[in-house]
């Protein structure tokens, strides 16, 4: 006896197949717009950063030393700069709510500044978390030192 393959034994096989490739294409999507999106909130976030390090780096006094003036950052100052940049930043959608984490001006001249800030993804999927904690840092150095 030999068995006989026909197209009707075929029929409707790729079906499935197809949906399967179509969910798995559909699950590969979401998870690029998630991580395309987590990519610019980071990147969002360093810029917020840069911006409060150069505003920091502005809030400087000048003093003079010797015969020649010289500009010092003050802490308080600095911070001060840096808190009015993160809070006009607050209208970010993928990024909620930005805080100043720390400033520091050490050495009197460069202005290091940490931000931090929460993303969430803009498209729900089972394959990315809810939020993720972002962190940027930057320095400005003042330039009339």
């Amino acid at each position: 006896m030999s068995a006989r393959w026909t197209l009707e034994d075929e029929e409707g096989s790729t079906l499935p197949l197809v949906l399967g490739y179509a969910l798995l294409a559909v699950a590969l999507i979401l998870v690029c717009v998630d991580a395309t999106s987590l990519y610019l909130g980071q990147k969002r976030l360093d810029g917020l950063a840069d911006a409060a390090a150069l505003a920091a780096a502005d809030g400087f006094e000048l003093r003079v030393e010797g015969d020649a003036p010289r500009a010092r950052l003050d802490e308080t100052d600095a911070r001060a700069q840096a808190l009015e940049i993160v809070e006009a930043a607050r209208f970010d959608e993928t990024l909620r709510d930005p805080r100043l984490v720390s400033v520091d001006v050490g050495d009197g001249v460069s202005a290091t500044v940490t931000v931090a800030g929460v993303w969430h993804p803009p498209l729900f999927s089972p394959f990315v978390p809810a939020g993720v904690p972002l962190q940027g840092r930057a320095t400005s150095r003042n330039a009339l030192d």
